[in-house]
């Protein structure tokens, strides 16, 4: 009773960190409509599309956090940032690097695999009953949900989100940093799986009990994710190339290849 009462004291003078989630929500907007417009201008790039919904998704979670925290919680608002910041927080991005990693084959058949897990974990969520006597009025928490097994989900998914999407960079920054013209494809690829990482400790932060760490780790890993994006399509000049130039320029590679 005492922790609610000073969980719904500290929501009536909140702190500069919570309001970080809104920085982040704009950001992701931001974000979204930067990857969007680029597979507008290429015409094709089926990863773009999934990061694009990765990043929309990121976004929709951290405005669920913001409404939480600031505005007080409730069973629907609870359900929906279950639903788009523990199912959908990491999986779309990690799916448009499989498009972009394995052939188109394969990675309709992992699509046409993991989309009906998201969508029948999703539909249970909206189906379970909920303590409601876990309801945190400031604070978003999947303890709620009655139906444990739900919860038994997302580390499924989660493990999925980062064997493609941190391992997948992992594995193209080594690739890339052997060889001098790609070498800035290597740097990017750090920090997009550094940034892929701080939302995962942000949350192992929040499941002790300090949210504040999962809000700052979604913001620094946020920019950390972009940065990256931006390190691997920028296009160099050809003296950089130093007469490797054949691929340099074909910049599809977006962010893992």
């Amino acid at each position: 009773m005492n922790s609610i009462i000073a969980q719904a004291d500290a929501a009536a003078q909140p702190e500069l960190v919570h309001y970080i989630p809104i920085a982040t929500t704009v950001l992701s907007a931001i974000f979204c409509t930067v990857l969007l417009r680029r597979y507008q201008k290429k015409g094709r790039g089926t990863h773009l599309l999934w990061w694009a919904a990765g990043v929309f998704f990121y976004g929709v979670g951290t405005a669920l956090e913001a409404t939480v925290t600031l505005a007080g919680n409730s069973v629907l608002l609870n359900k929906a940032w279950y639903i788009a910041g523990a199912l959908l927080g990491g999986y779309p991005l990690a799916q448009g690097t499989v498009y972009l990693l394995l052939r188109r084959r394969t990675a309709n058949v992992m699509s046409m695999i993991s989309v009906p897990v998201i969508v029948i974990a999703a539909v249970f969520v909206i189906l379970s009953p909920v303590n409601i006597e876990k309801l945190q009025p400031h604070k978003p928490d999947g303890d709620l949900l009655a139906w444990y097994f739900v919860r038994l989900f997302t580390p499924v998914i989660n493990i999925y989100a980062m064997i493609f999407l941190i391992g997948g960079a992992v594995l193209s920054a080594v690739r890339f940093g052997k060889h001098l013209a790609t070498r800035h494809r290597a740097i990017g690829n750090w920090f997009i799986a550094i940034g892929a990482l701080l939302p995962a400790i942000g949350g192992s932060m929040a499941k002790a009990g300090i949210v504040e760490g999962l809000y700052i780790g979604e913001f620094v890993g946020l920019i950390l994710i972009w940065i990256g994006y931006a390190y691997c399509v920028q296009k160099r000049s050809s003296a950089s190339w130093s007469g490797e130039g054949g691929g340099a320029t074909n910049i599809d590679a977006g962010v893992t290849a």
